[in-house]
């Protein structure tokens, strides 16, 4: 190409004399532009990964094709456009200029942006990430400026990250062409702009007149309001007829308001606002609306860890208590039945106009339970359900849906003294009782499980005298203490552990059958007890045994159990201890 530029040259007459002549007249005549500077060109050729483009004073310079990319990668360019190019050097031996359009465009917008800056005027920018100490704005061609945290809003905001991919105008506050830093402000446009808002506020606010603004800012004790360019306060006790225990059941940053000026100082241009005050109170019908036992629907307003609040009408809530939203279930949190926004069918408990309360009830829809037990259950009545809970005095059982029934530990056995009550029955476990009272006031059931048997205390001497042999004693429950078996259907009794003999190979299990034999009866205490070691053997008359003060006993172990002998044996016994007594 340059060659073709030489020809020509010579052709007009004089050699590469007569082409030094002519580059000189072009560059004094100033149709040649020098390196640093932007000249307008014409594209010649596209080739595959080049443009060559002409820049005038018969010369050419070479583009990489990826510099006429627009922004999803696509290149339109044809020879014959008209392009501006930045010229980086001087012809190479190739004899072509290093051009850059790049360098072109971006030093065309920083010279627009001067401008814009020198006159004042606004820029428009989009905010593309977040960068140390603020966000990162791309304005016109792709330049990047920096906007600081502090002049994003008129307020500091907490998430910066949700202003990105917003678009704005903005101030330019800082220009420097030459390190490429420009920095903005949104602040001062929106200072600005609340200037002049609350200038034209303040030649019509008056005490009495009803505003249009928006939630602001929420507090515990109440919200901000922006009346324009002018914030008023709506406290808590303003906002509405009903009760509001914080702003943020009513309230969200950013909700329009349509409120009451309550009072305006002009000197301190403190602004109170009202929001109830611009409706009739509705309470004032509350008693005659709502009045005990009536079913109403409501909308569940706001829940707390003690019930949910529902919307009558606009100002009238009620209270739904937490206990007052099922009669079988305990409810933990009234979350896990109601939530907010909910339509909901309840009962009118309770109406207290002047205090501005109204108890709702959810349970009162359905039969009460309790009710249903007492019509069909009576003292003295069997029934069976299943362990729902242990405690350290007794056993909770299911009787009813809604409704449990407690056996004290103290009637669980004839037979033996059961301390804690998880040693013979776990929960779930199947169980048949017998009603022994039904408390109407308190709503409690007690319960008996060895009332399903006679007592069998009369005849257990004959029935069970010491020394006798039970060969398929069944185990009831395996303790630290010893073993817990069932010699008959309501007659238990307790092998201590110091009594208990393992079997070969294994270990004792609930349910195994095991030989014991009656080892010894206390008939004051009403208690039985059983071994497994020496059954058979002839066991020796003994005295009565006495109790140690202090010592611990085996939980169920007789304090004066005597040892084994012959009915007479443990009648004299019984009978000497009695006369010592009364001879102290």
């Amino acid at each position: 190409m340059t060659n073709t530029n030489v020809e020509t040259a010579a052709d007009i007459g004089g050699g590469m004399d007569s082409f030094a002549a002519l580059f000189e007249q072009s560059v004094e005549g100033g149709d040649f532009a020098r390196e640093g500077e932007i000249i307008s060109g014409t594209v010649v050729q596209v080739g595959r990964d080049t443009v060559v483009v002409d820049i005038g004073g018969k010369s050419e310079g070479v583009i990489a094709l990826r510099e006429f990319a627009d922004a999803a990668g696509l290149t339109h360019v044809k020879a014959g456009d008209k392009v501006d190019v930045y010229i980086e050097s001087r012809e190479n031996d190739d004899g072509l200029v290093t051009l850059s359009k790049e360098k072109a465009d971006k030093m065309k917008v920083w010279d627009e942006i001067s401008n814009a800056c020198e006159a004042d005027e606004l820029i428009e920018g989009t905010i593309s990430q977040r960068v140390k100490g603020g966000l990162s704005v791309t304005i016109r061609g792709g330049v990047k400026a920096f906007l600081p945290g502090s002049q994003v809003d008129l307020r500091p905001i907490r998430n910066l990250d949700k202003l990105i991919g917003q678009t704005y105008k903005f101030k330019v506050i800082k220009f420097n062409k030459k390190r490429g830093n420009i920095v903005l402000s949104r602040r001062v446009l929106l200072e600005r702009e609340r200037d002049e808002m609350k200038a034209k506020t303040l030649e019509t606010l008056t005490e009495g007149m009803t505003v249009k603004g928006t939630i602001k800012n929420i507090t515990e004790y109440g919200a901000f309001v922006d009346l324009g360019g002018i914030d008023g306060l709506l406290h808590i006790t303003d906002m509405s007829w009903g009760r509001v225990n914080h702003p943020s059941e009513v309230f969200q940053v950013g909700d329009e308001v349509q409120v009451k000026v309550l009072k305006y100082n002009a000197e301190t241009e403190r602004v109170s606002l009202g929001l109830k005050q611009t409706q009739e109170d509705p309470w004032n019908h509350a008693e005659e609306a709502y009045p005990a036992g009536k079913k109403v629907r409501g909308k569940v307003m706001s829940i707390t860890d003690y019930g949910a609040f529902v919307e009558l009408e606009p100002g009238v809530e009620g209270l739904i208590h937490v206990s007052e939203m099922s009669w079988t279930k305990k409810v933990k949190h009234p979350s896990k039945l109601l939530e907010v926004g909910q339509e909901i069918e309840c009962q009118v408990l309770e109406v207290d106009a002047r205090a501005k309360r109204i108890s709702l009830g959810l349970k009162q829809l359905e039969p009460d339970p309790w009710m249903l037990f007492t019509d069909k259950y009576h003292p003295g009545d069997k029934i069976a359900g299943k362990v729902r809970s242990l405690t350290d005095y007794g056993v909770f059982v299911g009787i009813e849906e809604g409704v449990d029934g407690m056996v004290h530990k103290s009637d669980l056995s004839w037979s033996v003294r059961v301390n804690n009550p998880s040693d013979l029955y776990h929960k779930g476990d199947d169980v048949e009782a017998i009603i022994l009272s039904i408390n109407h006031d308190e709503k409690k059931v007690s319960l008996g499980i060895k009332q399903l048997w006679d007592d069998p205390w009369p005849s257990m001497l004959t029935e069970y005298p010491p020394g006798r042999v039970i060969d398929d004693a069944h185990v009831v429950s395996v303790v630290d203490y010893g073993v817990f078996v069932r010699l008959r259907e309501g007659v238990e009794a307790l092998v201590s552990s110091s009594d208990v003999l393992e079997p070969e190979g294994g270990k004792i299990k609930v349910a195994d059958k095991i030989k014991v034999e009656i080892s010894s009866i206390d008939t004051i205490d009403r208690r039985l007890f059983v071994t497994m070691k020496n059954i058979g053997a002839e066991k020796p008359v003994a005295a009565e045994r006495t109790r140690q003060p202090g010592k611990k006993q085996a939980p169920g172990a007789a304090d004066d159990a005597p040892v084994a002998g012959t009915i007479g044996d443990l009648i004299r016994q019984k009978l000497g201890a009695k006369i010592g007594k009364q001879e102290e």
